[in-house]
């Protein structure tokens, strides 16, 4: 290798922010979306929904392809997909070539777990756990750095230099893996064929359950068309785990969920994911909502985003405590410690959300809360897995915290129907009782971890001493 090790970690961590930079394109921009494109708020969430569809396909493939050979080849190709999917957004003249800019964003989704499994090949063993903790919350990370980006571009000039300046990005992310990443395939990689059929029935499960969730609060969830999604689903994922019991090679081993560490981390990604995407929305809800509204802050697109910055920081801080708390204490004890910072959180934003100060305080809770658990959750994995198998792995539980953020905004979106005001504002009952729905959610993840958590002491306390 002719790149020193030591620019490896900062490269694939540079390389996972394009992620979070291209899913900062997204609650803040829909009502510019939908003035610019000339469509319906409602029409322009789909800008959200098939970028969540897409991410949701793309992200099993991606992270079965990332135990292969070809770790790098991978990458590339999936950056230059998103590079061509952010020129096409900025270039697109009608909402139609639009929404296929954000579907071929969507790939950003399987960016981490390729990066991921990138680090568990070259990174050196004793450093392994700490660089996957943090490529694990570069997202959350980024997340607050690129919704301040956002904001400013979009509030400066329009909202197609905000998708410049997400190919920029990635074009240069593009360049720092060529130059840095190792080149050539993986030797120590299995090769074995790929689950086309695994792949097909998953891709289409989540699809119709995504969508069954992102538009039920639009289509009516007694409604024929509802039903009928979340039914297809159903049998589709159910066709899905039946045929991977069988195939030799499947896409993902669902064997390892016997594992109680994956298991762990796979059902607390969707409660935390649901919470923190409810928490996230009305946060930016309350900072755009006009005063009259009575909790609104009345802050232009311009400085809305700077509410995530905390989130950033938060996050941040809480990676490099994980790092050093790593070597002394279990990683399982880390999930039901962010849950409760993510509790804490949840309920200071139920409690109080009418001023500025209380908005912020609410994010960098959630940012401490959200960087120990998604730090400990990938190397939950890495740790219980085998090498070959890992990126599938930890792709799942990205799927899973994506399927999380789904629940998390139809719960949002269903209230929030349910409580406008007559100027087409949430009343405060609105923003209140969604706020009180995650904070819940916090707790009853926290509380169940703790269950798990005493159990298994008990356990190991039973077990005779050798």
């Amino acid at each position: 290798m002719t790149e020193p090790r030591s620019r490896l970690v900062p490269a694939l961590i540079y390389a996972a922010l394009s992620t979070a930079i291209v899913s900062s394109l997204g609650m803040l921009l829909v009502p510019s979306i939908s003035m610019e494109m000339n469509v319906p708020v409602s029409t322009a969430q789909w800008m959200l929904t098939i970028n969540l569809l897409a991410g949701a396909i793309a992200t099993p493939v991606m992270g079965r392809l990332s135990d292969g050979p070809h770790k790098k080849k991978l990458l590339l190709g999936a950056l230059a997909i998103i590079l061509i999917g952010s020129v096409t957004a900025a270039l697109a003249p009608n909402f139609t070539v639009f929404l296929i800019g954000r579907a071929l964003q969507g790939l950003t989704y399987g960016i981490v777990p390729v990066t991921i499994a990138l680090a568990r090949r070259y990174v050196a063993a004793d450093k392994v756990r700490g660089s996957i903790s943090s490529l694990s919350v570069t997202v959350a990370t980024g997340i607050g750095i690129g919704y301040p980006l956002t904001g400013l571009i979009a509030g400066s000039f329009d909202f197609r230099f905000a998708f410049w300046f997400a190919a920029l990005f990635v074009l240069s992310a593009i360049v720092v893996v060529i130059r840095v990443i190792p080149a050539g395939p993986d030797e120590r990689a299995l090769r074995v064929p790929f689950d086309s059929v695994g792949t097909t029935l998953l891709g289409l499960g989540l699809g119709t359950l995504l969508l069954g969730i992102s538009e039920g609060p639009s289509w009516g969830w007694g409604s024929p068309w509802t039903i009928g999604t979340l039914l297809l689903s159903v049998v589709l994922l159910a066709t899905w785990i039946r045929a991977e019991l069988r195939t030799r090679h499947p896409l993902i081993n669902l064997r390892v969920f016997t594992n109680g560490e994956v298991l762990l981390a796979n059902a607390t990604a969707i409660g935390l994911g649901a919470a923190l995407y409810i928490g996230l929305s009305m946060a930016s809800l309350v900072a755009q909502a006009p005063a009259s509204t009575g909790y609104g802050l009345a802050m232009p697109v311009v400085w809305a985003g700077f509410v995530m910055f905390p989130l950033s920081v938060g996050s941040f801080v809480a990676n490099r405590v994980v790092r050093r708390l790593a070597r002394r204490m279990r990683l399982s004890a880390l999930l039901p410690a962010g849950a409760a910072l993510m509790a804490v959180a949840g309920t200071l934003l139920w409690v109080a959300h009418s001023e500025l100060w209380q908005i912020l305080l609410g994010m960098l809770v959630f940012g401490l809360g959200m960087g120990s658990s998604y730090a400990a959750m990938p190397a939950l994995i890495a740790r219980s897995v085998a090498t070959e198998e890992l990126g599938s792995s930890v792709s799942f539980n990205q799927v899973l915290r994506t399927v999380g953020s789904s629940f998390g905004t139809a719960v949002s979106a269903a209230v929030i129907a349910a409580n406008t005001g007559t100027d087409l504002h949430p009343t405060n009952a609105g923003i209140t009782t969604t706020f009180e729905i995650g904070a819940l959610l916090c707790l009853a993840v926290c509380v169940a971890l703790l269950v798990h958590a005493l159990a298994a002491q008990v356990r190991s306390g039973r077990r005779p001493r050798s």
